[in-house]
């Protein structure tokens, strides 16, 4: 009677297996990625010990660049993973803010540029839970956090860069991007006979052997030791053939429905969504297609101790409206520092953020672009209400003359009101188009939320010239 049984629970778990990863067509994958709109990056990694500093001396551009900008090799750069150790990690802490802050998912850097795996893997020992004191994975951890606070996971994943396991690319950076280095003039020497590379341990294997035994079997393991995967966010393809990247998106297949960008390989592995980095594409760069912002809360994506140059709530709130208008999600970054701590500054900013959220976020989550024109005082987004058509004004500039225009809008309107308290307001034709009569205050001094019903579908009515999307950077 054993056997009998142990086929049936056998059979009962293939077949659930097989169930659970029925393949979904695109539109179905991405619906949940459009609805969220706002999602939290994480750039954390060993770079965020030196925060920013080499050798007495500040380090120019992002924080997780140090190892590259400043040329510190190889051998001295892995000792300093002997000092990382973030005893104050707490994910469930990371992912409520993330939950209080609006957002929908996480990106986190599972392994950036300088190939520090922040998970245990058996394709590299440069990883956290070999290389530090700290001896943990801490992916299983904020995985489970996700899952338990209902937020989507991503792993970003840097596939051809690597500067520590052998083999790996590295997009050339001059020394004085970096530190004054009085052997700059030899370095730059050698990174451009050497494809970029400053160190011989990191020529000391090839390409195809960094993709076989590492990348792969790597992007294999945040495949299989996760649970479920919402996104894979690629970087910088240096160096990238079309064959490396077949092999990368091979692995995919273990999660057929999970989301990627556009950084694998381009022009052939295009991926999901576009990624314009640091900037918010205009208007006549939409093409249809899905796109992401990311950018930062100040002027880096890695920890830098002496980085102050931090964007107020109102800039952030406005950048995700912006966004939301468009179209496109907003990526947000959180840079955490060695101990495994978000900036204070970070956490006040996204409390901030989430404040505004809970009261407007019916304007942002699942909504469309704007069809309408342009608006000089603030922004719009759209959803559609069966028949009808639903929009959201977000008001930055209060009009003093308690009237607001809404140019060009022609369909018959159903209703206006206030989103925050449902109070209604009026609503009249002029030659410019639609008005709506507003109190002499706005209610929100960051953006005010009007929300207006009107009957039918509108046409996009801006004539919006193809100009190609500046998307993707190297940091």
């Amino acid at each position: 009677m054993k056997k009998p049984f142990i086929a049936c629970l056998l059979l009962l778990f293939f077949t659930h297996a097989v169930f659970a990863q029925k393949e979904l067509t695109r539109d179905e994958r991405m619906k949940w990625w459009r609805e969220a709109r706002f999602g939290m990056f994480i750039h954390w990694g060993d770079y965020a010990g030196l925060a920013g500093m080499y050798k007495g001396h500040e380090v120019g551009r992002g924080g997780e660049w140090i190892m590259n900008r400043a040329k510190i090799p190889v051998a001295e750069y892995q000792q300093f993973a002997q000092k990382f150790n973030p005893v104050k990690y707490n994910p469930e802490a990371w992912v409520k803010l993330a939950k209080e802050a609006g957002m929908k998912y996480i990106v986190i850097t599972a392994k950036h540029h300088d190939g520090f795996a922040m998970f245990k893997s058996n394709a590299s020992k440069w990883n956290i839970a070999d290389a530090t004191p700290y001896g943990k994975d801490v992916l299983k951890p904020l995985a489970a956090a996700c899952r338990k606070y209902g937020i989507k996971l991503g792993f970003y994943y840097s596939q051809a860069q690597d500067w520590n396991n052998p083999g790996g690319a590295a997009a050339r950076k001059v020394s004085s991007e970096g530190w004054a280095n009085p052997d700059s003039a030899k370095i730059d020497a050698y990174t451009k006979e050497n494809s970029g590379h400053w160190d011989p341990v990191q020529t000391s294997s090839t390409m195809v052997q960094y993709i076989d035994k590492v990348a792969v079997p790597q992007v294999k393991e945040l495949l299989t030791n996760y649970g479920d995967v919402a996104v894979i966010w690629w970087d910088t393809p240096t160096a990238m053939t079309d064959e490396f990247a077949q092999k990368l998106q091979d692995v995919l297949k273990l999660q057929p429905n999970i989301i990627t960008n556009d950084r694998l390989k381009r022009p052939n592995f295009a991926g999901d969504y576009k990624t314009p980095e640091q900037k918010i594409p205009n208007l006549s760069e939409l093409d249809g297609k899905d796109w992401e912002a990311c950018m930062t809360m100040n002027g880096t994506w890695g920890y830098k101790s002496y980085d102050h140059k931090w964007k107020t709530p109102e800039t952030l709130i406005h950048n995700l409206i912006d966004i939301a208008s468009k179209g496109g999600n907003y990526l947000l970054n959180v840079g955490p520092t060695a101990e495994g701590e978000f900036p204070q500054e970070s956490i006040t900013t996204l409390k901030k953020m989430g404040e505004w959220m809970k009261v407007n976020g019916e304007a942002i989550y699942a909504t469309k672009a704007s069809p309408l024109q342009p608006l000089s005082w603030g922004r719009c987004t759209s959803k559609p209400e069966g028949k009808n058509t639903i929009l959201y004004f977000s008001v930055f500039n209060w009009p003093a003359d308690g009237k607001l225009t809404i140019p060009g809008l022609k369909n018959e309107i159903i209703g206006a009101k206030m989103l925050d308290g449902g109070s209604t307001l009026k609503t009249g034709v002029s030659n410019d188009g639609i008005t709506i009569n507003v109190a002499d205050k706005a209610t929100d001094n960051i953006a005010t939320v009007i929300k207006v019903e009107v009957k039918g579908l509108i046409d996009t009515q801006a004539a919006r010239p193809a100009e190609k999307m500046k998307t993707g950077a190297l940091d």
